[in-house]
């Protein structure tokens, strides 16, 4: 039966950013659909471990500093010895800095490109290197943003890295679906989370970013757990390297 396909039963998943907004929903949204969770974070994760928990599933919480891409082998290392193996990766943890182009800082460059974009390949690396070594596949789950598809303002280094994760997608996936890995990404439009407190609670920047979204709201967080459960399953064992924008029409205006 099709909805078989879409059931996660026995899988484990690793998700970065897991404590709250996002990454919190998206790893709910896996743990509804049967998968075991590896909740990664810099910030505790309890909170997330615990519905997970209450759904029935195992649940570890793994403290890492991803703007360190040296975590990686050991979030790796940990989820296998306390869940036993990994077939889902997704690589949800970013951090965004604000600023006018001319005034941009070094650090506030850099601190954004080793988050989201040096810390994902080389865990997407480690984790890779797992599923070859697991031998039956895998899928690795990007969060890529509007800005992979426009240019934005005021946020250089985040439109740079989120570009370089559509652009990582389609190399991870050329270079892993003979290992049969899927390699996909999510583009989340405009959501109501930390990242868009700024935008939300500026009335000029918020009706103008409402007046352009067809569903005429904010994105939930929820709004994600769909789409996650699919590039999850085996229900997307044909999609290789393409990115799904969830953005209520925004790039459809």
């Amino acid at each position: 039966m099709i909805l078989d396909k879409f059931k996660l039963d026995g899988k484990v998943a690793i998700v970065t950013g897991a404590s709250r907004g996002l990454g919190q929903a998206m790893a709910i949204g896996l743990a509804e659909a049967g998968a075991d969770i590896a909740c990664v974070d810099v910030l505790e994760t309890n909170e997330t471990r615990l519905i997970v928990e209450q759904l029935g599933r195992k649940s570890i919480s793994i403290q890492a500093d991803l703007s360190d891409a040296s975590c990686s082998g050991d979030i790796v290392k940990k989820t296998v010895e306390k869940l036993g193996h990994v077939d889902i990766l997704v690589n949800n943890a970013g951090i965004i800095r604000r600023a006018p182009l001319t005034e941009f800082t070094e650090k506030d460059w850099d601190d954004v490109i080793n988050v989201n974009q040096r810390t994902l390949f080389f865990l997407t690396q480690r984790v890779a290197r797992q599923f070859i070594e697991q031998g039956r596949g895998g899928k690795v789950i990007n969060v890529a943003s509007m800005l992979s598809f426009q240019g934005g303002i005021f946020v250089p280094s985040y439109t740079a890295s989120k570009s370089a994760v559509m652009g990582l997608t389609r190399l991870m996936a050329n270079e892993l679906a003979p290992h049969r890995i899927n390699v996909n990404a999510i583009a989340p439009g405009y959501m109501a989370t930390d990242n868009t407190k700024p935008l939300r609670e500026d009335p000029e920047r918020n009706k103008a970013i409402l007046d352009r979204i067809p569903a005429g709201r904010w994105g939930d967080p929820k709004d994600l757990q769909g789409v996650i459960v699919f590039l999850a399953s085996e229900a997307a064992s044909y999609l290789h390297g393409y990115t799904i924008a969830v953005d209520g029409g925004w790039l459809a205006r």
